[in-house]
């Protein structure tokens, strides 16, 4: 399964970005949330959700959308379950290592 992400070195944090490909460039809606998943953000080329996600290692600040990414970031223990944000039934997570 493909994936976009978007790895940045933003002064001292590197920043991953990764969504399931079926989501780019739609906006997620429920009550006050507007999501936008927008492609100068997320999408920095293609890869495996398996590859992303190993990216998450080396990331201080990782945002990741859609079943695919989410499931496997929690799958290899980065994101707890009961951490993750479904908007409009699509799952959202965010990691920041202090």
């Amino acid at each position: 399964m493909d994936v976009y992400v978007n790895l940045k070195k933003i002064g001292n944090n590197v920043v991953l970005a990764i969504c399931d490909t079926e989501l780019l460039g739609k906006t997620l809606r429920e009550d006050k949330i507007v999501f936008h998943i927008k492609g100068e953000f997320y999408n920095g080329g293609k890869t495996t959700v398996e590859e992303a996600v190993a990216m998450i290692r080396n990331s201080t600040i990782v945002n990741m959308v859609g079943k695919n990414c989410v499931e496997e970031a929690i799958e290899r223990g980065y994101v707890h379950p009961d951490a993750v944000l479904n908007i409009e039934g699509v799952p959202h997570a965010q990691i920041v290592k202090l």
